[in-house]
């Protein structure tokens, strides 16, 4: 890969992943300490740990969909796209990665309409569909996660031994190690905690490197200096299948296949992602549709933003004898490797930039890190241990086991990093090839709740069909393109966009057909029954279930939630489990019903409005009138074009930092007044002391 861009010394990524990770980790400890003396939330109830206590407000929610969907792979594919296809490449970036946010809102409120109760998207498909369909979808969420892990957690370690030499197998270790201490601390809450430091950080960064191009910079400072630098870099360095060669043309044939693998990736890692559902089961019912809408809105602004600046800045920079490659341009390894927003940081502040570029990846590692490591424990222990081995584990027992979870996981993570990287694969391989693996379960997941008429059948036999099509498609495109089945040939976005292409679609289509072919009923939907479900396999199953309840059927509740208490507090269940179960009364307690149906009408009808404008306006209007047009952009619409994507990156600071603040204000004063409470207390004894020894 060279060494043009080590202009640190490995101490500073040893420093960086060790020093401000175990910093961080006790940080998160002490906020851990805090919630658990004063707030009613405790970590050592299986419920507060893997799901919040579903009780978080939605401006925390959506900065935790922002920082979990903000990769290492975001800040460094986005600014690849855009050093490899111009202008179109973060726009492209923006709106194929928002639109599957947005989208998941209806899958939210679905949630809250009913499954209520639930922990895990694999609980939800168990109550409808079964044990086999269960163990698809277990084994495609686990998939996703292992493979979004890999993509965090070998991007970061990649850039870090590019920029100072750092041993990469020790990176793949270290960093979800650092982050497994304070998740194994504070569970869920403490990541979404987590998340908004990391934003606030990241922010920061971007914010720093943004005015940097667009403002303060001596080597380019202002959008008509990066304009006329672009129009050099593209008589220099002209982009094959770009009119003209330009780097200010949105119409790029190499840019729309890579955006349409990126579509198929980005439902994949969202819809079929764990730490996605995670953010909805532990969102209030209420808010949970206004959320996904905040953080997509947030979220966006990111890649068009941080892409703008470093992406094209890395292009109009490949001449300035500051560049860490000059004269000669970033290599294919390097560029695959998302090294184009690093090189532009040296340039720009040298190893200042260097150390800021790591600071900033740090933190997007371990944020979206953090999601998947307990994502993948609620996996373990709802859908593995208490489904299959100890239905009847108490709170206590469950939280030990999800932090085994995250220690396993942990491991067998960093491991996967390292045969990846042993085998020469990048960052930018896997998350082109993401979606022929795990691409086929993607949309019938969704369709299981968004669909009253998904079979269990299809629901079964679709994600492996799609699998099976995907992968014969890409290896046969592969072979009859390329000639050869390699790294190179398999990772070309041609190549692999055809078998994302084929997963993906056979598996929405086999969904369809089947569905029609073999219908099926699904569970019951006698009301006894759902309530069963809700209370002890945590979820009220039934489309149909959203009515509001009568005094009839009240009766018929307090009936089956007499059974439940039957069935955990029996005399064998007493001497095997002393304590009664806490998850039993934790739903007791807060009554969790589904959403009201008014509510639920109208959230859906304001995530299907919100949805159709954004992808009028963002996905179709806009992009496909620049590249129908073949426009180029001139110096005046460029320099707009820079401004909007710094206001839309503020617009997101306030989205993401300053209204999580305002919105939990209520909760800060509790903790500072028991705090000021305590050393009130602790300060009156000790005078109280002292005045008792000068007495005797």
């Amino acid at each position: 890969m060279g060494d043009e861009l080590r202009v640190l010394p490995a101490g500073a990524g040893y420093g960086i992943v060790i020093g401000i990770g175990g910093i961080f980790a006790i940080f998160m400890l002490c906020l851990t300490w805090l919630q658990n003396r004063y707030t009613d939330f405790s970590t050592l109830r299986a419920e507060e740990f893997n799901t919040a206590s579903r009780s978080i407000k939605p401006g925390l929610i959506s900065a935790g969909i922002v920082s979990s969907w903000t990769w290492s792979a975001t800040l460094l594919t986005s600014s690849t796209f855009a050093y490899s296809y111009g202008v179109c490449g973060p726009m492209w970036y923006g709106a194929t990665g928002t639109l599957q946010i947005l989208l998941f809102a209806l899958i939210a409120v679905k949630i809250k309409a009913n499954a209520p109760g639930a922990h895990t998207m694999p609980e939800i498909v168990l109550a409808r569909h079964g044990k086999i369909a269960h163990i698809t979808y277990l084994y495609n969420g686990l998939a996703t996660n292992m493979l979004v892990g890999a993509c965090l957690v070998l991007g970061g370690a990649q850039v870090v031994e590019a920029l100072t030499g750092m041993n990469v197998y020790v990176a793949n270790f270290l960093i979800p190690a650092v982050v497994a201490a304070y998740v194994i601390a504070g569970g869920l809450r403490s990541t979404f905690i987590a998340d908004y430091t990391h934003t606030v950080i990241l922010f920061i960064a971007i914010l720093i490197f943004g005015f940097l191009i667009s403002a303060t910079s001596d080597v380019v400072g202002s959008p008509a200096k990066l304009y006329d630098l672009l129009q050099e870099a593209s008589k220099n360095m002209p982009i094959e299948r770009n009119t003209d060669g330009s780097y200010l043309a949105f119409h790029s044939v190499g840019g729309l296949i890579f955006a349409v693998d990126l579509f198929v990736s980005g439902f994949t890692t969202v819809w079929l992602d764990q730490a996605y559902w995670q953010r909805a089961i532990a969102s209030r019912p209420e808010t949970a549709v206004k959320a996904y809408m905040l953080g997509g809105i947030a979220w966006y602004g990111i890649p068009f933003g941080f892409a703008t600046a470093m992406g094209l800045g890395c292009a109009a920079l490949t001449n300035n004898p500051a560049f860490p490659t000059y004269p000669n341009p970033l290599s294919a390894e390097q560029v695959s490797a998302g090294l184009s927003a690093p090189a532009t940081a040296i340039t720009l502040l040298g190893s200042g930039g260097a150390v800021l570029m790591l600071i900033l990846l740090f933190m997007a590692v371990t944020s979206s890190t953090s999601a998947e490591l307990i994502a993948v424990s609620s996996l373990l222990t709802f859908d593995v241990y208490k489904t299959y081995f100890h239905p009847q584990a108490s709170s206590a027992t469950l939280v030990r086991v999800s932090h085994w979870g995250i220690i396993v996981f942990a491991l067998v993570l960093a491991a996967f990093c390292c045969i990846l990287n042993a085998v020469g694969l990048s960052l930018t391989w896997v998350l082109t090839i993401l979606g022929v693996i795990v691409g086929g379960a993607s949309v019938p997941v969704g369709f299981i709740l968004l669909w009253d008429r998904m079979s269990t059948t299809a629901a079964i036999l679709s994600p492996w069909i799609g699998l099976i099509c995907g992968m014969v498609v890409w290896f046969t495109t592969t072979w009859k393109r390329s000639g050869e089945i390699s790294v190179e040939s398999t990772g070309n976005e041609t190549n692999a966009v055809a078998g994302n292409l084929a997963s993906f679609g056979v598996g929405i289509i086999s969904s369809v057909v089947l569905s029609f072919m073999f219908p099926g009923k699904h569970v019951s939907t006698d009301p006894a029954h759902m309530e069963l479900s809700s209370m002890v396999n945590g979820t009220a199953v039934g489309p149909d279930r959203i009515e509001s309840p009568t005094p009839a059927n009240q009766e018929e509740k307090k009936t089956t939630r007499s059974g439940i208490n039957e069935v955990f507090h029996s005399p064998t269940s007493e001497s095997e489990h002393p304590t009664k179960n806490e998850i039993v009364d934790f739903l007791e307690s807060k009554q969790i019903e589904p959403m009201d149906p008014l509510l639920v009408e109208k959230a859906e009808r304001f995530a299907w409005t919100a949805n159709a404008v954004f992808v009028l306006i963002a996905v179709v209007l806009v992009p496909f009138s620049l590249f129908g047009t073949q426009y180029i952009y001139n110096k005046p619409f460029f320099t707009g074009w820079v401004v909007v994507s710094l206001i839309w990156i503020w617009a997101s600071v306030l989205i993401c930092v300053v209204y999580p603040v305002v919105e939990s204000a209520g909760a800060l004063r509790d903790i500072s007044s028991g705090l000021w409470a305590d050393v009130r207390a602790t300060v009156g004894f000790r005078k109280q002391k002292i005045s008792g020894q000068n007495a005797a």
